[in-house]
């Protein structure tokens, strides 16, 4: 039998509605002090979580065998910088009104997408696991609400606080678990679809593909979505600007040649494009994750 799904407001989740209440305090505090405050707090994580320290710098190293070692541990120190300068953005992201959000959001290239949604066919936007990814997909449904996928968290606190946000301008969000046909029909039907695709799936579901020419365990699933909707893909990627200035959203054009005719053959063209948005802002990436986890058949691991 599966475990009952604990009331949000059991006592023991009174941590979370303080945390959730601290955050909307922050929401209320400019970005460019948040992008100081987080600095400290970044700081102050790296220090006190030095595995995850350690996995963004391996993580980099792999991705980046050229560059000197103190050039690693400065983007490394920078990205959890920004994995707390996000944190406190947070409280922004899920409540500030139309109005603000609009002022500190620039979308690069949005005449692609303007492109896209006048052919009136469905559409996927390949959305990395960028810090600022959230953003990205509550800003975009502003213009057009469309469909995305997301995973229930443990904490019914924070999965009901997030799913408001996601869902908040009217966008459809389906739980990675459930039914998707629903979601595979708003497509079919001109809806766009904010998918992120960019985690470890495991050995059982993953094919390998190249991701900075490390063979990467990667979910296959984004070419069959493509092919059973006749859905083009667009790279999405979404960066915050320096001292809390904001969030830019790139758009770049639809993958060419896509779906490729094999679960290789995608997986690779999606890693590659993946990689084409790191590049531009390499510390913004989610290095703290164990990214290269599980491996091909034969090989070690890389994390200590």
């Amino acid at each position: 039998m599966p475990r009952p799904v604990r009331s949000p407001f059991h006592i023991r989740y009174a941590g979370s509605w303080l945390a959730l209440g601290l955050l909307r305090l922050l929401s209320l505090i400019p970005m460019p002090a948040l992008f100081h405050a987080g600095t400290v707090l970044g700081d102050l994580l790296r220090t006190m979580l030095p595995s995850r320290r350690r996995i963004a710098e391996r993580n980099l190293a792999l991705c980046f065998p050229d560059r000197p070692a103190d050039e690693i541990r400065a983007l490394a120190k920078e990205n959890i910088r920004n994995t707390a300068r996000m944190l406190l953005y947070s409280g922004f992201v899920w409540w500030a009104p139309e109005s603000k959000l609009r002022a500190r959001v620039t979308v690069k290239n949005e005449a692609i997408l303007d492109r896209i949604e006048q052919q009136g066919t469905g559409f996927i936007l390949l959305a990395p696991h960028f810090l600022a990814l959230e953003l990205g997909g509550i800003f975009l449904s502003l213009r057009s609400p469309g469909v995305s996928v997301y995973q229930r968290t443990r904490n019914p606190v924070l999965d009901r606080s997030m799913l408001r946000a996601r869902q908040r301008f009217g966008g459809t969000m389906y739980e990675r678990k459930d039914d998707l046909r629903q979601m595979l029909k708003a497509i079919r039907g001109g809806k766009g679809c904010y998918y992120l695709p960019d985690q470890d799936p495991g050995k059982r579901r993953a094919v390998f593909a190249p991701f900075f020419n490390v063979a990467t365990a990667t979910w296959p699933v984004l070419g069959r979505i493509s092919k059973m909707c006749g859905a083009p893909v667009l790279p999405c990627a979404t960066y915050l600007l320096p001292r809390g200035a904001g969030f830019e959203i790139v758009i770049e054009e639809p993958l060419q040649g896509f779906p490729a005719g094999t679960q290789e053959g995608d997986a690779a063209k999606m890693n590659a494009a993946i990689e084409r948005c790191v590049e531009r802002a390499p510390s913004q990436y989610f290095w703290v994750h164990k990214r290269f986890k599980t491996r091909p058949p034969g090989m070690p691991g890389v994390y200590d």
